[in-house]
């Protein structure tokens, strides 16, 4: 059984101490493929070093994700932007609108996630999108850029399931991570009724850890816990939810490989 984590920061500082630990319990988990979002300037040596050490395994996106957006933002863009032009990357992401915590670069937030779609689709890569309080907002801006190169994922979907097929109508697919597994987070009421062919796998690691390690650190071996939970929500076997979720993922990213 193959599984393939979506969306990991296993870059980050809180995994520097086991990482190869956490790697062998990947591999021990059949999960074949992670990854790597990135998140600004502060963070990309970090995960191009991982990615680095586990070619092939460990794969790198990049991009500007929206709560990392302040009055330098025109500086960060062009950094993404001088990444974009050094080498291949899988996708561009994660990148989207965050109106949770503050709203003072509202403008600037859709300003940088138009531009990145627009890169995305200069250069026929798919995007990795990240919303929270703003799930309309996003849909909205991926309708009216809509085309036959903008394709990708909703990373950590928690919108309702008539959000749900907006985002399977415009081509993307829903990224489903631990939260399905939270006994009053409703996300399973929306799986339950989405397709298979609509949905990938993430972890969205070290946050959103699946029950039973809720409130812990989270990791990509645990996304056996995810695909099992969405198995007995569709009444599949495991092996079903694996087998289609990673062709999405393949469908998304292709046959990018590290170094190409």
């Amino acid at each position: 059984m193959e599984l393939i984590d979506t969306h990991t920061h296993l870059y980050q500082p809180v995994f520097k101490d086991d990482i190869s630990e956490v790697i062998a319990r990947c591999r021990d988990n059949g999960i074949s493929k992670l990854y790597l979002p990135a998140v600004d300037s502060e963070s990309h040596s970090l995960m191009l070093d991982l990615e680095a050490q586990f070619p092939g395994e460990c794969i790198a996106m990049m991009g500007l994700h929206p709560c990392s957006l302040n009055a330098d933002y025109k500086k960060e863009l062009a950094e993404v932007e001088s990444y974009l032009a050094k080498r291949k990357f899988c996708a561009i992401g994660e990148i989207g609108l965050d109106f949770y915590w503050d709203k003072t670069f509202t403008t600037q937030q859709y300003e940088a996630f138009e531009l990145q779609i627009k890169w995305a689709k200069e250069l026929n890569i798919p995007i990795v999108i990240h919303t929270r309080n703003a799930t309309s907002e996003a849909i909205e801006v991926i309708a009216k850029h809509k085309d036959d190169k903008l394709r990708g994922i909703f990373h950590c979907f928690s919108g309702d399931a008539a959000q749900a097929q907006q985002v399977i109508d415009l081509g993307f697919y829903l990224g489903i991570g631990g939260v399905v597994t939270f006994k009053n987070g409703g996300m399973d009421k929306v799986v339950e009724q989405v397709s298979l062919n609509h949905i990938v796998l993430e972890t969205d690691a070290p946050y959103l850890a699946p029950v039973p390690y809720r409130g812990k650190r989270n990791e990509s071996s645990y996304l056996n816990i995810i695909a099992q939970k969405i198995a007995d929500l569709h009444q599949v076997h495991i092996e079903k939810v694996a087998e289609a979720t990673t062709q999405n993922a393949i469908a998304i990213f292709g046959s990018y490989k590290y170094g190409n």
